[in-house]
């Protein structure tokens, strides 16, 4: 009979990103910066917790 091999469980490649590697982002208003300079008008920026991502939205 031959050797019994333990297998060990694979790792995640990004365990900190989690739901964001498929689209699912966790978004939160960044009140840091509000206005912006080029087109000179009010805006929100959104930054995901888990990730970091930003996106911005003109009102």
């Amino acid at each position: 009979m031959g050797d019994v091999v333990p297998f060990k469980k694979p790792l995640r490649k990004s365990p900190n990103r989690g739901m964001c590697q498929h689209g699912f982002h966790k978004w939160v208003v960044c009140k840091e910066k509000q206005f912006d300079v080029k087109q000179g008008r009010l805006v929100t920026v959104y930054r995901c917790q888990r990730c970091g991502k930003e996106k911005v939205t003109a009102h």
